[in-house]
């Protein structure tokens, strides 16, 4: 039996005996508190709501402390995976998607949370939904949002050129003839996005996925070369600032007329631009011609919770988990913060506090709108993304051509530990 739960039912049978010799009020023993920690990472607003949120779960659970630890994304995975190599990560961990394939390829990087079902309701999740936290059959994690690139778009900008909303790859290339001589980019995105960008571009042009089923490459070097030369033409043609001097401040001033963000990210992104009366709206996945809204545009869990391995109390840190993902508390505290939750319980908190609205919301729906394909946590790596800009700025500063960049490219990747 659950440690807590023997200490209550020997307080129990403690109330009982001394009620039966007569006693009407009995003194109880107070009960064990259980420390377990909690880790994330975000900007201020969801430090402070989780905050608040943890203070209300150890209101309701006094036997249980929670002590948090948090931070901005930067720094977050390069400690917490000192921190796991170590076996000092939290009881509870807000991770990446790709972790799980970094960290536990063959499912024991992270705790069973199948193990702990009693105390934690996965019948709130589909099935679907929970093979993204599995790894070699063991449920590692439980995604709390789907999430994927989106197209936002200033639309006071646009109407102000008198443009509309960007619908083909080709729109945005109209819209920096009229916005390059005032130095405003019809898009803009930092490195990830781009690359993810220039894949969706590329798949519809050649009618190829990026990957195999099996996560190899399926693109080759002639592939990779439409990427670099589509980078090159938005760069050159004044479409998007070169990544490495994206500013997320040009979008609150109207430098920018365009991002891209993943779905969580919209607030965080385009909320001051908002705030300064500009109204942004979420555009439709590009296309080109034979091609449908979506195709070479992927989806993944927005973030994931998980228990370390290391715990010393999975019942407690399951009941955490519970109240994070499913509870009505956590679910109006958060909002669609991180995206529209997957939980059912959560999902309907918010349509009866009427709190399913707002930017991330509609880039919720136009993500659902759109068959999306499932993202393969090799695309988010790291080192490939930098060989990718690496080899674009050879091609934008002529050091060589896109034919002999990709080619470079090519053979760095299928020759690396990517």
């Amino acid at each position: 039996m659950h440690k807590g739960k023997k200490l209550m039912a020997s307080v129990s049978a403690f109330t009982m005996l001394l009620t039966g010799c007569g006693v009407e009020t009995a003194v109880i023993p107070n009960q064990e508190q259980i420390t377990i920690s909690l880790s994330w990472w975000g900007n201020d607003a969801r430090t402070e709501y989780t905050l608040d949120a943890v203070e209300k779960f150890e209101e309701l659970h006094p036997d249980i402390k929670v002590n948090c630890s948090y931070s901005e994304w930067t720094g977050y995975e390069s400690r917490s995976q000192v921190q796991m190599f170590s076996d000092t990560e939290a009881d509870v961990m807000q991770i990446n998607f790709g972790w799980l394939s970094q960290y536990s390829e063959d499912g024991t990087g992270y705790y069973d949370i199948e193990s702990v079902s009693d105390y934690i309701d996965l019948s709130n999740f589909p099935d679907e939904m929970l093979e993204y936290g599995r790894k070699n059959g063991i449920l590692n994690a439980i995604p709390i949002a789907m999430n994927a690139e989106t197209i936002y778009i200033n639309k006071t900008i646009y109407d102000n050129y008198g443009l509309d909303i960007p619908k083909t790859w080709e729109d945005v290339f109209e819209a920096a003839k009229k916005m390059k001589p005032d130095g405003v980019y019809p898009i803009a995105g930092v490195n990830k996005s781009i690359w993810l960008y220039t894949i969706a571009y590329a798949e519809q042009m050649t009618g190829k996925e990026f990957l195999n089923e099996d996560g190899s490459m399926n693109f080759d070097a002639k592939e990779l070369q439409i990427m670099l030369e589509f980078y090159d033409r938005m760069v050159d043609e004044g479409v998007i600032p070169s990544v490495e001097y994206y500013s997320q401040t040009n979008i609150n001033n109207g430098t920018y007329a365009g991002d891209i963000a993943w779905v969580s990210d919209a607030v965080n992104h385009l909320g001051t631009a908002q705030e300064n009366g500009y109204e942004i709206v979420v555009a439709d996945y590009p296309t080109t011609d034979g091609a449908k809204p979506g195709d070479g545009w992927y989806a993944k869990p927005a973030t994931m919770y998980a228990i370390s391995k290391n715990t010393e109390h999975p019942n407690e840190a399951a009941i955490l988990l519970d109240f994070l993902l499913n509870s009505k508390e956590m679910a109006v505290l958060q909002g669609v913060e991180k995206g529209v939750p997957l939980s059912k319980s959560a999902q309907q908190t918010l349509i009866d506090e009427g709190m399913l609205e707002g930017l991330q919301y509609d880039a919720s729906l136009c993500m659902d709108s759109a068959p999306l394909g499932h993202m393969n946590p090799f695309v988010e790596n790291s080192d490939l993304i930098d060989a990718f800009i690496a080899a674009c700025n050879l091609v934008v500063y002529d050091k060589a051509t896109a034919e002999d960049a990709a080619k470079e490219l090519y053979t760095s990747i299928i020759n690396s530990d990517f």
